[in-house]
């Protein structure tokens, strides 16, 4: 009995690795989700290579075939239903990018599980609001994060299972009994899903893949709810115009718990690309890009601006005969993109092949997203690199690309043509003087329908009618205008939002009733653009508490003015600002003695502050906050 059983076990499972054609002359072929998952410490082996300078080895990525990880998905599934996770629930992963990431995401996929990214730079309490608002079941972290999660599980009681990557299981805590949780290793909870697999449960189209929270303008976060139609609808509409090959190599470091990366990843997976994981930390991303070499990149404006910056300073730095080599080799490859040619090769091997070689020498295509990238960093891009330079806009609640560059259009300065997936359509706002009739071209809010188009706020019907209408069009916020050719180019913001370089969304109400409570500040105006990573605060001093300040610290003035720009008096205001911020801060102050007042247009008759007007009214403070910033720190963009 035993014998034939495990007979019969062997027969399905080679029958299970592989796909056999339903025509009479069956052809028969390895299935791509074949082959066995291997555990080991880490991702790189040591190679038995000696350097001159030192008697380390040398490491090199360590790769998974896409038979591993599916079946690794399989058990990972498998070991949820053993511990009784029942189809519909919530699996949190809360770590950063690493292969585990994705196993568990398919494998919520699969058994019909939600997923949902945790992390903690939406302030310190974000995990455990979302754990307790998406009645969290499973949570998958890793040994760094274990005792702090551990610490607060009694506040999040829908908690059942806890299971930690990378810890070993004898060395984990045992919970008591009546606490309900029990605390498991990755690796001893792939063994249980091995030792009894379960069939797929697989999802229905309109069933919910993941839900994304994001932050909120009320403080706390607001969970966007994909279906699985959203975010395959959305990669199905932008492959038409990526298209990636399976000899390509894509390199993960943005995060996972992202809609953009995210994004990525399915489309990876689609056309079977290898996927490298960076170490983790963002420090040693050139070393990581210089061992895995990608040929498929992905970034945001933040770090496109530093390697900008990077490489015009080392240019001028150089001087002479090499800035001259670079400009002229710069102008050749600019005139021959503009003309639609490429340009002589030599110019690559005496310039642009070392610069190449910063992101590894084989990238050959480049992306952009999360906010707007200026079009001289992207011409830059394009000429320095070689590579095809893609941006796109997007959101989580359009399970992200709502636009991107088409192939072969060589203008810059806008985020493409609509996706395949989704209408576009431009909402006049009259309070803003943006209409459909404006000339010389259409200008308005930028509104989406489609497949793409999320489900709503997660247990928010109020905020979710406040973004979609009766006719089922997203408003976005933003303000785009067509320009020839169905191009969209964002303008603009509708709402008093705003979002930094890195792709964070600033709501500055909240920062400035925070910052109201130093003694120092009156008023307060926190400012911040896309083409920036750091918020500028202006503010208006109370004089009594700083004429008062300033006489117990001995310093003399003849005008309280004076007293403003003292460096002492500066760095006491943001030290007592400082001590009130939490993840969103102002990275340079302004100190002013004048109010914000209704005389001066900077209060509106409610007494709050007209944000374009004070824009204006401070330009020339901002511009050299910014200024500053970027003289003492140049990675601040």
């Amino acid at each position: 009995m035993d014998s034939s059983s495990a007979a019969r076990r062997r027969i399905n499972s080679i029958h299970s690795h592989l796909v056999t054609s339903s025509r009479s002359s069956p052809l028969i072929r390895s299935n791509p989700t074949a082959g066995e998952f291997c555990l080991d410490n880490g991702y790189s082996v040591a190679l038995p290579e000696k350097l001159s300078t030192g008697d380390w080895n040398v490491y090199s990525y360590k790769w998974m075939t896409y038979g591993e990880v599916g079946t690794a998905r399989t058990a990972i599934g498998s070991g949820l239903v053993h511990h009784g996770i029942t189809m519909g629930s919530t699996v949190g992963i809360y770590f950063i990018n690493r292969p585990e990431w994705l196993i568990v995401d398919h494998a919520c996929s699969a058994y019909s599980y939600v997923s949902v990214p945790l992390y903690d730079t939406l302030g310190p309490d974000a995990v455990q609001f979302i754990v307790n608002h998406a009645n969290v079941q499973a949570i998958f972290c890793v040994a760094e994060t274990l005792n702090s999660l551990i610490s607060g599980l009694s506040e999040m009681p829908s908690v059942r299972l806890v299971v930690v990557v990378g810890g070993l299981n004898e060395s984990l805590p045992s919970l008591p009994a009546s606490a309900g949780v029990k605390v498991v290793s990755y690796s001893v909870l792939l063994n249980q899903g091995r030792s009894k697999p379960q069939p797929f449960v697989p999802p229905k189209p309109d069933d919910v893949a993941t839900i994304c929270y994001t932050s909120g303008t009320t403080g706390t976060p607001k969970g966007v709810v994909l279906t699985h139609a959203n975010l395959i609808s959305n990669v199905a509409g932008s492959s038409f115009s990526v298209k990636f090959f399976s000899s390509d190599i894509y390199i993960s470091y943005l995060p996972l718990a992202h809609i953009y990366e995210r994004s990525n990843q399915i489309l990876t997976v689609y056309f079977g690309v290898a996927v490298g994981f960076y170490q983790g930390d963002n420090m040693k991303l050139l070393d990581d890009l210089a061992a895995l070499r990608p040929t498929v990149f992905s970034s945001v404006p933040r770090l496109y601006n530093r390697i900008y910056d990077g490489i015009n300073n080392a240019v001028k730095s150089s001087g002479g005969l090499k800035e001259r080599l670079f400009n002229a080799a710069y102008n050749a490859k600019k005139q021959a993109l503009l003309n639609g040619k490429n340009a002589s090769g030599i110019w690559d091997r005496l310039v642009f092949n070392k610069i190449k070689d910063k992101l590894g020498g084989r990238v050959r295509f480049m992306t952009s997203g999360a906010s707007p990238l200026s079009p001289e960093v992207m011409e830059f891009m394009k000429i320095c690199f070689g590579a095809r330079v893609l941006e796109g806009y997007g959101m989580t609640e359009t399970a992200c690309v709502i636009s991107g560059m088409d192939e072969g259009d060589n203008l810059i300065g806008h985020v493409g043509s609509p996706n395949p997936a989704c209408e576009i359509k431009l909402v006049d706002v009259p309070e803003m003087n943006y209409t459909s009739a404006d000339q010389p071209n259409p200008r308005g809010e930028i509104c989406v329908r489609g497949p793409i188009v999320f489900r709503g706020y997660y247990k928010d019907e109020v905020q979710t009618k406040e973004v979609v209408d009766e006719d089922g069009w997203l408003h976005t916020g933003d303000i785009g205008l067509w320009l020839p050719g169905g191009r969209l180019q964002i303008i603009d913001r509708k709402k008093n939002i705003f979002k930094l370089a890195q792709g964070e969304y600033i709501a500055p109400e909240k920062i400035e009733n925070v910052y109201a409570k130093c003694k120092f500040v009156g008023q307060c105006f926190i400012y911040g653009d896309s083409f920036n990573s750091s918020l500028v605060a202006v503010v208006s001093v109370d004089p009594d508490v700083l004429k008062s300040w300033a006489a117990s610290q001995g310093i003399k003035h003849g005008d309280p003015r004076e007293l403003c720009n003292n460096p002492r008096v500066k760095a006491a205001v943001v030290s007592d600002m400082d001590a009130l911020r939490g993840f969103e801060f102002a990275k340079a102050v302004t100190l002013v003695l004048e109010p914000f007042t209704l005389e001066n247009g900077l209060l509106t008759p409610t007494l709050k502050i007209k944000r374009p007007q004070a824009k204006e009214y401070f330009a020339e403070a901002i511009t050299n906050m910014y200024k500053e910033l970027a003289a003492s720190d140049p990675t601040h963009r």
